[in-house]
């Protein structure tokens, strides 16, 4: 039976969400791959443990990770019964819905339909009474944003949900939501957003309307799904994500140009004692809106290996200065 380490508070430093209540690791553990039904389920829990034994309270779904949809969700709720039930008041756990998730017109986007349906069948597949965030993943061009914003306001009334929160979402839809949760006097915490070092776009205005609103940040695909790490550096590796046929990552996401950045970056993170991965993820840290990075991890070496990233998260004006010049 496991028994989580009693140290596992030691070595995380936490991050207040917005203004909420609630702290989140400064790392946190994304479900988005390796935890679906093509993977090996026991390499799965043995990273669910580490991470809750270095401190990882927060684990984040969605409707549709998998492969197949609703696969990493279903997995999840067998690990929250064989280890982790009697630690769930120490969790956050959070999902998502507004992809496609089933056929027909109710299983996608953002309308009250799809989204009430779709947490009460992620709330079976996880066997959980509640979600502790429950997110609109994106926004929906066709649905009214009252209409989603209501239905995360009747989420947290039927108690199936403790706070709610968006995902890629700008900054003025980001404001839009907010006005609206405001009014309905809705716990709206969260914005989860696509940042990395290739992907810079929410510095533009979101981090200022995240911090107006007092909404905490939360950063996905900080590797670029993988593409930020030294894995990629000599061609494309057999087992690695852009070889996968099913995964998100694709062969001609990795170009010269953009592998010659990841070659000066990754000296650049040597020069600092790091890895690229690991300073890739201290470099999101520099930003006092960011609650949390979201890390995927496919062994426990390699959850380790990004844990480390926290050893070093001070940057010097000069270091700075020369990954944007690289990044350019």
């Amino acid at each position: 039976m496991y028994a989580a380490s009693t140290s596992r508070y030691s070595s995380m430093s936490y991050r207040r969400c917005g203004k909420s209540g609630i702290m989140l690791p400064e790392i946190s553990l994304g479900l988005w791959h390796n935890f679906g039904h093509v993977n090996d389920f026991e390499n799965g829990r043995s990273i669910l443990r580490a991470a809750f034994d270095a401190g990882i309270t927060h684990f984040d779904l969605a409707n549709n990770y998998g492969p197949p949809y609703g696969a990493a969700e279903e997995n999840f709720g067998k690990y929250m019964q064989q280890d982790f039930h009697t630690y769930r008041d120490e969790l956050i756990i959070s999902s998502k819905a507004g992809y496609d998730m089933w056929d027909g017109p109710y299983g996608n986007w953002g309308s009250k339909k799809y989204l009430v349906t779709s947490l009460n069948q992620s709330l079976k597949r996880m066997n959980l009474e509640y979600v502790d965030i429950f997110y609109h993943h994106r926004p929906d061009p066709n649905t009214p944003l009252e209409e989603t914003m209501h239905a995360l306001d009747l989420i947290v009334q039927q108690g199936k949900a403790i706070y709610v929160g968006i995902s890629n979402y700008n900054h003025q839809d980001t404001e839009k939501a907010a006005t609206i949760l405001k009014k309905l006097g809705t716990p709206f915490i969260i914005n989860q957003i696509k940042y990395s070092m290739f992907e810079r776009w929410c510095e533009e205005n979101l981090m200022q309307t995240a911090s107006h609103e007092g909404i905490g940040l939360i950063a996905f695909s900080p590797l670029a799904e993988g593409v930020l790490t030294d894995r990629y550096l000599n061609g494309i590796p057999e087992g690695s994500r852009a070889s996968m046929t099913y995964a998100h990552l694709k062969k001609e996401h990795i170009t010269e140009e953009r592998l010659k950045k990841v070659k000066l970056l990754n000296k650049m993170a040597a020069s600092r004692d790091q890895k690229l991965a690991q300073m890739a993820i201290a470099w999101l840290l520099r930003h006092p809106q960011l609650c949390s990075v979201l890390i995927g991890a496919s062994s426990v070496e390699q959850l380790n290996n990004n844990l480390d990233a926290l050893k070093n998260t001070t940057f010097s004006p000069d270091e700075l200065i020369r990954i944007d010049n690289i990044l350019k």
